[in-house]
């Protein structure tokens, strides 16, 4: 049985032999999964360019005709050289394809099977985690370390530096799916090519989410009493084209997290120590939430509460009316936090 634990795939992608020539690689990370289907497809292969060394399929037209997989794998490369089988995603089951690859001897042939999120049942995944002659390697999102090793080696390519707050945002804009990543990362290294360093205002214009900018500025700005703040982050979300029932949901969302805060500092807890365990909390919006604590009180958090959620259901009702239900709300939420 020959299952990859997802810490240890690239260990084993880089002590690959002729012993496991099928490489399973799937899980729910795409863009992880096409990373290294690529590159252990194309390091298989002297030339990834000639059509010859390395044979793409198609998944789909794999599950219509089982046997071509074996017939290909089969077949001796024309001038002796190394030869690649690259079979793309298909929802559909090829795990017969495979199975009769696996029953066959293969000499200087790797097959390379890109998949999807397959649960352990898959018949696919289960073939090949039985089978000494295959590689099972799951790729899951970037644990935080995985993703500062990509940042780092991308911004080390771009002959860039980072400091250290640049970098924690940095890393708190991207995961999830290594492509977007990689795209992520690829727009910022050109947005700061001919400079030495990436700074926090590059990954502010390049990286972040502008749409989520601007609705953390309307969330602070109400909240921390900030007129200013609020009335700028409106006329972005307008701008944007948000709409007013997403923008009251969000501010709802932001008041539910605070009343549970709240509501821990009412019990005796520390406003640091309410503040540090809010879940997916930007670290630049961590004072500013600090602030909000300091003038809410878990009373007062739930009747605005149950404002915002008879505006959520306003502006549903009444699109047309919803741009004034939401400014109507944020001024009275905004004027409730400057009272002493």
């Amino acid at each position: 049985m020959v299952a990859v634990k997802a810490g240890d795939v690239d260990g084993a992608l880089r002590r690959v032999d002729a012993r496991t020539p099928v490489l399973l690689i799937y899980g729910p990370d795409a863009g992880l999964v096409a990373e290294r289907a690529r590159a252990a497809a194309e390091g298989a292969v002297a030339d990834p360019a000639d059509p010859f060394q390395l044979i793409r399929i198609d998944g789909d037209a794999l599950a219509s005709d089982p046997g071509r997989l074996a017939d290909e794998a089969s077949t001796m490369g024309l001038f002796g050289n190394r030869r690649a089988i690259w079979v793309k995603p298909t929802s559909r089951n090829i795990a017969a394809a495979v199975d009769a690859v696996l029953g066959i001897p293969l000499q200087d042939t790797s097959v390379v099977l890109e998949a999807g999120d397959l649960a352990k049942s898959s018949p696919l995944r289960s073939l090949c985690e039985r089978s000494p002659k295959a590689l099972a390697l799951p790729c899951y999102p970037d644990n935080d370390r995985d993703l500062a090793a990509v940042v780092d080696e991308a911004l080390r390519m771009a002959g860039l530096t980072i400091d250290r707050d640049a970098r924690a945002a940095l890393l708190a804009s991207l995961g999830g799916d290594r492509l977007a990543t990689r795209a992520e990362l690829a727009k910022l290294t050109l947005y700061a090519h001919g400079r030495r360093a990436v700074t926090l205002a590059d990954i502010d214009a390049v990286v972040s989410d502008v749409s989520a900018l601007a609705l953390d500025s309307v969330v602070d700005g109400a909240f921390g009493g900030n007129l200013a703040a609020l009335d700028d982050g409106l006329q972005r979300c307008a701008a944007d084209g948000t709409a007013p029932s997403v923008l009251l949901g969000a501010v709802l969302r932001h008041a539910l997290a605070l009343l549970s805060a709240a509501q821990d500092v009412a019990a005796g807890r520390s406003i640091t120590d309410a503040v540090g365990g809010w879940r997916g909390l930007h670290f630049r919006r961590k004072s500013a939430v600090e602030r909000q604590l300091g003038r809410w009180r878990p009373p007062v958090l739930r009747r605005v509460i149950a404002d915002l959620q008879a505006a959520v259901l306003g502006s549903r009702r009444a699109p047309d009316l919803g741009a004034a239900l939401a400014g109507r709300m944020l001024l009275d939420i905004a004027a409730q936090a400057r009272r002493p």
